[in-house]
């Protein structure tokens, strides 16, 4: 049997967070960076940005290149990537001032990491650097097994990174984590949809600018008003 790093209890659930606006709010500094890694990597300003919530980076560069009038080839969205992560390194200081770790969230993490039966990943649309970056801001990294995780930059495709997860879980810990047994738990109707079209247990916070009506309008059965409420959530999640 493969246990878990808390002992002898073996791994069960899989719970795969969300960052922006579920653990951490940047306050206008990701659209800052986002401006100026624009900038950096095509020479011209960004007029227009594409719709970002509960999207993956490699969709919102490439729509955000060609509403701007530059062709999304695979070498421009490489130069983009690059540049926001260059970005996102050089403002950590600012990040960290600025934005957040949203109510609960430190508490939330903790409170899972200390049950044996849990392990904990990101499903993000950042892309892994600035996830990485992210997490490590605002203290919320240790918890998190960042490698058994999937990102932005994995596929365009919100859903399919659930099962991308599920997949460097099992090669990480040696566990198979089932889609009952795995746990997307994110702010805005596309991550409901998505956990929903790969087959897994969503709970969705409204943390965002997502509202409750909203979130269970996209199929959410469990609906939270944010994270407060600690116990709750873990007695979500494990219990089901």
């Amino acid at each position: 049997m493969v246990t878990s790093r808390h002992g002898n209890a073996p791994l069960r659930t899989l719970v795969l967070w969300d960052i922006d606006h579920t653990l951490i709010e940047t306050r206008g500094v990701g659209r800052a960076i986002y401006d100026r890694a624009f900038y950096a990597a095509t020479g011209q300003p960004l007029a227009h940005l594409a719709q970002i919530s509960g999207r993956t980076e490699l969709d919102i560069m490439r729509e955000s290149l060609r509403i701007n009038g530059i062709e999304p080839t695979g070498e421009a969205v490489d130069t983009l990537a690059a540049a926001l992560v260059r970005g996102y390194e050089d403002a950590r200081d600012e990040l960290a001032t600025v934005g957040r770790a949203l109510p609960g969230a430190a508490d939330a993490l903790a409170a899972f990491a200390a049950e044996p039966s849990i392990h904990q990943g990101v499903l993000t649309g950042n892309l892994r650097e600035v996830a990485r970056i992210k997490v490590e801001a605002f203290g919320l990294a240790d918890p998190l097994d960042l490698v058994s995780s999937a990102y932005g930059d994995d596929h365009s495709d919100r859903a399919e990174l659930v099962a991308i997860a599920q997949r460097r879980a099992k090669e990480c810990i040696g566990v198979t984590f089932a889609s009952d047994r795995t746990v997307l738990i994110g702010d805005t109707p596309n991550d409901v949809q998505a956990g929903r079209a790969a087959g897994v247990r969503v709970i969705a916070v409204a943390t965002g600018k997502s509202d409750e009506a909203a979130l269970r309008a996209a199929g959410a059965t469990i609906v939270l008003p944010g994270l407060m409420d600690v116990a709750r959530l873990v007695d979500v999640v494990t219990n089901g």
